[in-house]
């Protein structure tokens, strides 16, 4: 049995990448850092992955709109493998700039229609904004990344995080479907009944504006505790999909 392994997308103004790779060794998957251009001109190298992750910073500068650049960068040039890759099954995590990237390519919250029904608007106080919060994961979610957490704080750090809906009717549906994944513990940027993160209906596309990748290790905490090495609560995401990735590896095997 192998490790899961994850590739972690670099690039273009991307600038948590080593730390979303480390995040992810830290749960105990294999990780390749690799720049947007190079697998572009090798797009079906994406399919030798378990996983993908799209980091957090400032793809080409946020002009014309975060993660929009970018994402036009995904359709066009690796777009085919790109949603093969999804419609295989496979766990994809956007982080702030990379959940802004899932919403403008319409993978998230329906990634089958591609239908924009969700956008990031700019914080309902205006600015950049850059704390800590509090989060809570909603009981009914079928997010795998969240799955049996509690309450947990994570760092926050975003000028277009404000969750919206095109029509009223959207956020009752995703509730009900557990698409909802997270919630801040209160009102920190104006985001609709506080969303933080969203998932698809499968629970493995998962998009959150937090930032799991800083708080790994506790000793990026705050206030920390006297183990700084022990695990942050951001590890815990990383380890649910590794852990569900690594059982069901030894499904497949014991099938056969």
């Amino acid at each position: 049995m192998t490790q899961p392994s994850f590739l972690v997308l670099s690039g273009d103004g991307i600038n948590c990448e080593r730390e979303t790779a480390a995040a992810f060794r830290v749960a105990g998957a294999k990780t390749d850092i690799l720049h947007i251009n190079d697998l572009a001109t090798a797009p079906e190298t994406l399919m030798q992955y378990d996983g993908m992750a799209i980091p957090g910073g400032f793809s080409f500068g946020d002009e014309l709109g975060s993660g929009q650049i970018l994402a036009l960068k995904i359709r066009h040039a690796i777009g085919p493998a790109f949603f093969d890759f999804i419609a295989a099954g496979k766990p994809i995590i956007g982080i702030c700039n990379g959940f802004q990237v899932l919403v403008k390519l319409g993978l998230l919250p329906y990634p089958e229609t591609q239908k924009r029904v969700v956008a990031l608007a700019p914080n309902a106080q205006g600015g950049f904004t850059d704390r800590w919060v509090r989060l809570e994961p909603v009981k009914n979610s079928v997010c795998k990344w969240t799955e049996g957490m509690d309450a947990f704080d994570l760092p926050i750090r975003h000028g277009e995080g404000r969750i919206v809906f095109s029509d009223d009717a959207i956020y009752p549906e995703l509730l009900e479907n557990g698409q909802i994944a997270l919630a801040y513990g209160e009102d920190v940027n104006g985001s609709h009944q506080r969303i933080a993160g969203l998932c698809d209906p499968s629970g493995l596309v998962f998009g959150l504006m937090p930032h799991p990748e800083a708080f790994a290790y506790q000793a990026t905490n705050p206030s920390p505790q006297r183990d700084f090495m022990a695990a942050g609560a951001g590890a815990k995401i990383f380890k649910n999909i590794v852990t569900r990735l690594t059982e069901t590896q030894k499904e497949k095997i014991y099938a056969n």
